[in-house]
């Protein structure tokens, strides 16, 4: 029998099986963008899965970087995971209420800094209540745990690997924006952002890898026609970007669904590379 931890996916029914299991630890990963005008910290008072407790991208990061929600030291990393009641020995599940959106920026970081038994809830909030799963409310109060970190520098890139990887292409760019921020003909969600593409990236947009109607992720087999169809082969090295380094996650778990578990992710992602005047942007489709 397979482990759907494993595989980096568990459904609602899964985790109804397990939700009074101490060692299973539920996440609410849910971010928003800017120009949702909402506020996932308030929405999770509000509502959420029975048990859970609030993982906010945007306290879990390094809070002296300018850019949105940047990945935080190992150390940091291991202090806020530990606050929230989570030790080494335990099962990370994780949802966000998009069904996949942001859930996956949680599972990846879990896996980034060491923690493989770590999987997204497949559907998120709206499969788990179209399952009758249940709902509570208020704030979470969990007891602190012990969690130690160790960051694995292969599963993110930065500004200067993006630059030294143009031209020669060691490293294929999959972006997983929608197609009209890819080419340029729609405006970025953030102010002051140029529009456009890196050089030599490939568009895969992140809504390519789900069920449009449900939101969980695509069968294999659909998963790899999507990757055919933007040009990308996940067997190979894979760089994921996106905005700011969450949508980019999607494509990195739906790889390792497909058994390549190595993509990596630029975690200053658009918001870096757009908001620079010193860094190369191509418009139009990928050449």
């Amino acid at each position: 029998m397979t482990d759907p931890v494993a595989e980096g996916l568990v459904s609602a029914e899964w985790l109804a099986g397990h939700l009074d299991d101490p060692r299973v630890r539920v996440l609410d990963g849910t971010y928003h963008l800017p120009t949702a005008k909402r506020d996932g910290n308030a929405e999770f008072l509000e509502r959420h899965v029975p048990g859970a407790v609030r993982f906010d991208i945007d306290d879990v990061c390094d809070p002296d970087d300018p850019l949105p929600h940047m990945i935080p030291s190992a150390e940091r990393f291991a202090e806020k995971v530990g606050a929230l009641g989570i030790a080494n020995t335990d099962t990370v599940v994780v949802y966000d209420v998009y069904g996949l959106q942001s859930a996956a920026r949680t599972w990846w970081m879990f896996r980034l800094f060491g923690h493989d038994r770590v999987a997204v809830l497949d559907g998120g909030l709206p499969a788990w209540t179209a399952a009758g799963g249940a709902l509570a409310a208020g704030a979470a109060a969990p007891k602190p745990a012990s969690f130690s970190a160790t960051l694995r520098p292969e599963l993110v890139r930065r500004r200067e690997d993006l630059l030294a990887n143009i031209g020669g292409g060691a490293e294929q760019v999959a972006d997983a924006r929608a197609a009209g921020r890819f080419t340029g003909e729609e405006p970025e969600p953030r102010a002051g952002m140029r529009s456009g593409h890196i050089p030599g990236s490939r568009s895969l947009p992140f809504s390519n890898l789900l069920d449009p109607a449900t939101k969980t992720v695509l069968p294999a087999d659909r998963l790899r026609a999507a990757f055919d169809r933007a040009g990308i082969d996940p067997s190979k090295p894979t760089v994921a970007s996106c905005g700011s380094g969450v949508t980019a996650c999607v494509i990195a778990l739906a790889a390792h669904r497909l058994g390549h578990s190595d993509v990596a992710v630029y975690d200053g992602s658009w918001s870096e590379w757009g908001g620079r005047e010193d860094t190369p942007i191509d418009t139009g489709p990928a050449s």
